[in-house]
């Protein structure tokens, strides 16, 4: 700290020699340079910036705290928008939303109402038939534990959080779920105090709100109903596809799989190269038949079989 200051003071002494008014001499780190600062660490590989001028203030800001770190910042030049390009932009709608999927399966409800948070916590497709129904829910409930801790920070949900977790009769699996989400939220700067599970199963948080709490708005204008409605993401609905194709093989080893949606979405799945349907062959050794459905609206799928029945989902 001594050695930067003296540099900070050699340097203001030798701009104000030939420093004309009005000229910046010395100020406060910028907002970029602060969130380094606090997060900077050696798990960081590379620090993408699309302007100019942040990147050489990075760049002299790393130097100063961590010089054998200046090779990991780079200037993105790309034409697509750098949210876009790193599928930052996806992660948001992913993330923000009432509903956020893990890959597994598992999925979270997070409703929000004047006095509370209430977060439910859903097993989905995610059944192991191997193992019994306490230690499939103490599976997921561990999961979710690791997701919920991460929504806390990105939204910074604060006030009163009341999470709904998955049923489980024996004491010491409650135990570790208590234990998992502690551990989970002692990576949050945020001071919160964490209850042990209730007799229903429920864990009660509450959490410091540092700033004004995220809300990202992610619905979509309806076309079809001249935006009068709202309707999910259209970015992620080819993962969701994508994340039911991995159920269905992986975890039900179905022969088998016809998806029917809207012809819009049947076109964007089979045209260029390799198309989306060429990769899914190559990733789960399976062809996906493909129906263009007309009289489906724009994000409407199913899936059947080979005998022609529905697959539920």
């Amino acid at each position: 700290d001594l050695r930067n200051l003296t540099a900070e003071w050699d340097a203001c002494v030798s701009k104000l020699a030939g420093a004309k008014a009005p000229q910046r001499i010395l100020s406060e780190i910028d907002r970029t340079s602060a969130i380094l600062r606090d997060l900077l660490n050696e798990s960081f590989n590379n620090i993408h910036v699309n302007d100019s001028v942040i990147y050489e203030e990075i760049k002299n800001y790393i130097g100063t705290i961590a010089p054998d770190k200046v090779d990991i910042v780079k200037l993105f030049k790309g034409k697509t928008p750098i949210f876009e390009h790193f599928g930052i932009d996806k992660q948001i709608k992913n993330s923000f939303g009432k509903i956020v999927t893990i890959k597994s399966g598992v999925y979270l409800i997070i409703e929000h109402t004047e006095a509370l948070h209430v977060i439910d916590v859903n097993s989905g497709h995610r059944v192991n038939s191997e193992i019994s129904q306490e230690m499939n829910a103490l599976a997921v409930n561990l999961e979710a534990a690791t997701e919920i801790a991460r929504q806390l920070r990105l939204r910074d949900m604060g006030g009163i959080i009341v999470v709904d977790f998955i049923d489980m009769h024996e004491g010491m699996n409650r135990r570790k779920l208590y234990q998992k989400l502690k551990d989970e939220m002692s990576k949050d700067h945020a001071k919160h105090t964490i209850l042990p599970p209730s007799k229903f199963g429920l864990i009660q948080i509450t959490r410091q709100r540092v700033r004004p709490e995220m809300n990202v708005q992610i619905l979509e204008k309806c076309p079809s109903c001249g935006g009068t409605g709202e309707i999910k993401p259209s970015i992620i609905v080819i993962d969701q596809i994508e994340n039911n194709i991995r159920y269905l093989v992986q975890d039900q080893n179905e022969p088998f799989i016809k998806i029917a949606l809207h012809p819009y979405i049947h076109a964007y799945l089979i045209n260029g190269f390799p198309s989306i349907r060429t990769k899914w062959y190559f990733t789960f050794k399976r062809w996906i038949r493909l129906q263009p459905m007309p009289s489906y609206h724009l994000l409407e799928y199913h899936f059947y079989n080979k005998a022609g029945d529905e697959i539920k989902m």
